[in-house]
């Protein structure tokens, strides 16, 4: 098992980066059967009386672009936390952390 340093709380960040992504995605988008069926706490004729329900909630486009932006920035400290986690914990040496920071903001851009 390779890192430890920071109790692999860089995972954390991922998952706030992931939760933010499917915002993006979902945005003002109407919600799947799978999705309605999951919102078991709604009665049978709940979307006939909130049709606006069915959808997800619409963020204006500002405001996801300001999400787009976080989402970037939440990517690279994931990146930075693991590539330190390794250097710190032994398991990368100075000059393969650089590389492998390199090469992880690299295909980050991509």
């Amino acid at each position: 098992m390779s890192g430890g340093a920071f109790d692999y709380d860089q995972y954390k960040i991922r998952d706030i980066a992931d939760k933010i992504e499917r915002i993006i995605e979902k945005n003002g988008r109407e919600k799947t059967k799978e999705e309605i069926k999951n919102e078991s706490w709604r009665s049978d004729d709940w979307y006939e009386k909130y049709p606006e329900d069915r959808y997800h909630y619409k963020y204006p486009d500002e405001v996801i672009e300001k999400f787009k932006e976080g989402l970037k920035f939440l990517r690279m400290a994931e990146i930075y936390a693991h590539r330190i986690d390794w250097l710190i914990s032994g398991d990368d040496g100075e000059e393969n952390f650089i590389s492998r920071l390199k090469k992880d903001l690299e295909k980050l851009e991509e």
